[in-house]
């Protein structure tokens, strides 16, 4: 799953549901749902900087909660991040979660961000909604 994912069910926007049928899923065991630790600070900055400490410590809490399978950045997967980013153009951060994506046939990268459109050919996505702004 992106950060963005994450953020859209957080903020309760367009796309929200289908990241909550996700996260039920995942709490029924019946699908897993991985983030990057890069995605997981992405999440952690943008809710700094919109929310402020203490309301970005309170929803890292109850994300913890949910006990998603957060993958560490190894070398390995650096060295990976930074070759798709290069290929791609694409930010670094965004490069990570390809990168854990193409781990896998089966896995399906969630996301809300329009700039994986170039990682199509490459990765299993699915986009969610446009905000009626976007």
């Amino acid at each position: 799953m992106d950060s963005s994912a994450i953020l859209r069910y957080l903020d309760d926007e367009p796309g929200a549901d289908r990241v909550e049928n996700c996260i039920n899923s995942h709490i029924a065991l019946r699908d897993r749902i991985l983030l990057s630790a890069i995605q997981w600070g992405e999440i952690a900055s943008v809710l700094l900087k919109r929310h402020g400490p203490l309301a970005t410590e309170n929803a890292l809490t109850d994300l913890r909660a949910l006990d998603f399978n957060l993958v560490p950045a190894t070398t390995q997967r650096a060295e990976r991040a930074a070759s798709i980013k290069v290929r791609m153009n694409i930010p670094y951060a965004d490069a990570f979660a390809i990168e854990l994506a193409s781990d896998s046939p089966n896995h399906v990268l969630i996301t809300a961000d329009f700039d994986f459109k170039s990682a199509e050919r490459d990765i299993r996505i699915e986009f969610l909604p446009a905000k009626p702004n976007d």
